[in-house]
């Protein structure tokens, strides 16, 4: 990752942190008073040139919900809680990834990282996404905000993801990597922001 881009992150992600204490707060009360369990997810993903790391978010499903069904969430998942479906409708179940951002794990703009369990259907051409650092966002992702609900109607989940959602988004964000700089990572902050709120 080049300096101006860490130094772009790590300022961000720590104003971010310091803003949204609030939001932790309040979402930390609501998870605890709902059914007592964890208030914090962390799932095993893979990062920068294929090393794995723990991505946090604030947990939106049962416990144990990695046991209970696939690792992708289809439609209505009946593991969703009730708080969890609107951390979810409003993304903010991925606030606490300011911490992998801060810690140098991910960055404010970049692919989503995925769960090693997937990496073994990438050919070589998708491979060279491990050759970025993994972020919160990218135009990939708002691309595809609908695709629980699309995943939701194919008559296997999983295979369509692995077969045609996989390959595409890689393929996405590839493009934009391949000529993003901080203005345009800045540019995909504020539109990640716009739709949030329009929400």
């Amino acid at each position: 990752m080049k300096k101006s881009k860490r130094l772009f992150d790590f300022m961000l992600s720590l104003l971010g942190l310091f803003i949204t204490i609030p939001i932790f707060l309040v979402v930390s009360l609501l998870i605890k008073l709902e059914d007592n369990g964890p208030i914090f997810y962390k799932q095993k993903r893979v990062g920068y040139k294929g090393k794995e790391f723990h991505i946090w978010k604030f947990r939106t499903m049962v416990v144990n919900a990695d046991s209970l069904g696939r690792l992708i969430t289809v439609g209505k998942d009946p593991r969703i809680t009730k708080v969890g479906f609107w951390l979810r409708k409003f993304r903010i179940d991925e606030i606490p990834q300011l911490i992998n951002v801060l810690k140098g794990e991910m960055s404010l703009v970049g692919p989503r990282p995925e769960v090693p369990k997937y990496l073994k259907f990438y050919d070589e051409e998708m491979r060279r996404i491990l050759e970025y650092v993994p972020g919160m966002t990218d135009p990939t992702s708002l691309n595809f905000l609908d695709e629980s609900e699309v995943l939701a109607k194919a008559e296997d989940p999983e295979e369509k993801y692995i077969k045609e959602i996989l390959p595409l988004k890689v393929k996405q964000s590839l493009k934009y990597l391949e000529r993003s700089n901080l203005w345009t990572d800045f540019l995909v902050i504020l539109k990640t922001i716009f739709n949030l709120i329009k929400i």
